[in-house]
């Protein structure tokens, strides 16, 4: 507004700020405002002390649990959610808020697919191995036939683990890893494995879509995380591993057999290579499922 009567009045034309509100449509107090710097308000010293008191008692709390204990236990009746907001962050008392992403989150369905090679799955769960300890077990599934194609067991459950699980898989089913069937998806939860920049690449190197499921909601992975409860009951919690070498030859037996002859409910009763020869008449070239060492 200001700069428009500054320009008229530039070329020599005398226009009242009134006649300019009244073209522009806007309020005459527009025109006269001017923008101030707002001093903070100093933070209530009692107010901070008692809150520093209960976080340190309850370091997990955040504003509203703190809020409602001074409210509601402590008797500061009149004492506003927004104040006690305002003193812990400028105290710096709140916990950074972890930035929303842009993951491709997948819709509210099962993970089972309609043909072979349409969408695979993949999890990590824990297996004890004796001397070794805890150690990551990694499977890849196909969400039609139920085979698995690949898997990996290794003392880390880090990226690299499960990035050896998916070349085990692409080799066994394609005979190569680069170049996998276009709008082919890999699905699996949000654990930071699967979201970390080496793993995301390596799938984006394969040509996979990777299908991140909602937080807190197992059941759209629920092929994945029924196999590896069929594992621990069939196969790991009906033996005692002695080491992790002695788990990785006992699993990939029971592995051999769970594709080649276990009969699934959900496939007929059928085995899951069998289901995918009736699919698939012509077989590809498979190689042995083998765990890398």
């Amino acid at each position: 507004m200001t700069a428009v009567v500054g320009a008229l009045r530039a070329e020599g034309k005398a226009v009242s700020i009134t006649k300019v509100c009244a073209w522009l449509n806007v309020p005459r107090s527009s025109a006269y405002y001017l923008p101030r710097e707002r001093a903070a308000a100093p933070i209530d010293g009692f107010v901070a002390h008692v809150i520093h008191e209960i976080i340190e008692q309850e370091p997990t709390w955040g504003v509203g649990m703190t809020w409602g204990h001074l409210r509601h236990q402590l008797g500061f009746d009149t004492l506003n959610r927004k104040k006690v907001a305002r003193i812990m962050r400028l105290s710096g008392w709140t916990c950074r808020q972890r930035r929303v992403g842009k993951r491709p989150r997948v819709e509210h369905k099962k993970s089972v697919a309609q043909k072979p090679d349409q969408r695979w799955a993949t999890d990590i769960a824990l297996v004890h191995c004796g001397t070794d300890g805890w150690c990551a077990f990694v499977p890849v599934i196909d969400c039609c036939t139920r085979q698995v194609l690949g898997w990996e067991l290794a003392d880390t459950g880090r990226a690299k683990t499960a990035e050896r699980a998916l070349d085990n898989a692409l080799m066994s089913r394609f005979g190569y890893c680069y170049g996998a069937p276009e709008g082919m998806a890999l699905r699996h939860d949000n654990g930071l494995v699967f979201g970390s920049r080496k793993y995301v690449r390596t799938v984006q190197a394969y040509g996979l879509t990777q299908e991140y499921i909602a937080p807190y909601t197992p059941e759209q992975n629920g092929l994945c995380e029924r196999f590896i409860r069929t594992l621990k009951e069939e196969c790991c919690w009906q033996h005692r591993f002695e080491n992790i070498e002695h788990a990785r030859r006992v699993i990939g037996a029971w592995l051999i057999w769970y594709n080649s002859g276990r009969p699934h409910s959900a496939l007929n009763y059928k085995s899951p290579d069998a289901f995918y020869q009736a699919q698939n008449p012509v077989p590809p070239p498979a190689l042995p499922l083998t765990a890398a060492a």
